[in-house]
């Protein structure tokens, strides 16, 4: 049995080193570059893909991976959006992601950045580094004296809820499907512009499917406390960046912390260092003391990459053998 997966990163080859040391039965080949009508053909002669999401999977992509004499694709992450599923119910395709692989990778990220957005450890790491070692103005705010909407309490937002109750911090929540345990305890609000009205931080945890799009917009920030401090490690598609801006120029948004940009493909994950930026709307996002800006890696952490790599391969494997995995994608 042979399994070839795509973009293979540095950081990811120790985690495949060790699915290969517990499955020595399975051929394995990998490239550095990403899943296109191209590369497709390189695995030819595999009886799965690994793939991780990045470029869209157009009809184009599944049809010259399917022309390989592939039609196993199993993903290293959660996110399907990019998948043309029609295309691929039409040439067979059985698709596996990695749903649940640390919530606490990302949820921790997020409370992290938010932590740091109240005690102002951006402009005071600035002054330091300068040498100025004085307070003022650098005056932080303490989490338990905040109202901390969280919006998605998935697995993600659950452990971002945790964090949040060992702070002190007074929790609301919203969710399209409440979870029965934090309905017991009474944080749901009955709708999103309650959460708005009472939220002096906001944090984002759902899927970035087309009813999403764009939910963080002029519109809804109007209908924020003014002040309000917003972080996102969710998907870039759910914010309107535009909107974001003007509510910082304003003073409606106090802070902003993002990990996710619904332009990041080409950007994030690169060293601009020395060269043109060529995103200037994230170049002054990073620029200003208030703003976070972090690329994509919330879910960067050694036990994230570990299970990515460990599940997608034993679905792909799975798949192989005319099995259906767990973590298979029903469509």
């Amino acid at each position: 049995m042979k399994v070839f997966a795509y973009g293979i990163r540095e950081d990811e080859k120790p985690a495949l080193k060790d699915w290969e040391s517990k499955n020595p039965d399975i051929e394995v080949e990998y490239t550095d570059q990403l899943l296109t009508p191209e590369t497709a053909k390189m695995a030819k002669g595999a009886d799965s893909a690994v793939v991780y999401q990045q470029l869209d999977y157009t009809k184009e992509t599944l049809q010259a991976l399917a022309d390989a004499g592939v039609k196993n694709m199993s993903l290293r992450n959660v996110g399907t959006d990019n998948i043309d599923f029609d295309a691929a119910k039409e040439l067979g395709f059985n698709i596996s992601n990695v749903p649940v692989y640390s919530p606490n990778a990302i949820a921790e990220h997020s409370m992290i950045q938010l932590s740091r957005l109240l005690r102002r450890t951006k402009p005071m790491d600035n002054k330091v580094a300068k040498h100025d070692l004085r307070w003022a103005p650098t005056i932080g705010r303490e989490m338990r004296m905040q109202t901390v909407g969280i919006i998605g309490t998935g697995h993600i937002g659950r452990v971002a809820i945790n964090i949040l109750k060992g702070f002190g911090a007074k929790v609301i929540a919203y969710d399209k499907f409440p979870n029965p345990e934090l309905q017991k305890e009474g944080l749901y609000v009955d709708t999103l512009d309650e959460l708005y009205a009472q939220a002096d931080a906001i944090s984002l945890y759902v899927p970035g499917v087309p009813e999403n799009d764009h939910m963080i917009n002029k519109d809804s920030i109007a209908k924020m406390k003014d002040g309000v401090v917003i972080v996102n490690v969710a998907r870039g598609n759910l914010m309107d960046i535009d909107a974001v801006i003007d509510g910082l120029n304003s003073g409606k948004i106090s802070d902003f912390a993002m990990d996710v940009y619904e332009n990041e493909v080409g950007l994030f994950n690169k060293d601009w260092s020395g060269k043109e930026f060529p995103d200037p709307k994230i170049a002054d996002l990073i620029s200003r003391d208030n703003v976070l800006v972090t690329p994509h890696i919330a879910f960067y952490t050694t036990k994230a990459v570990s299970e990515m790599v460990h599940q997608s391969f034993d679905a792909a494997v799975s798949f192989a053998k005319g099995e259906t995995p767990a973590i298979a994608v029903k469509y």
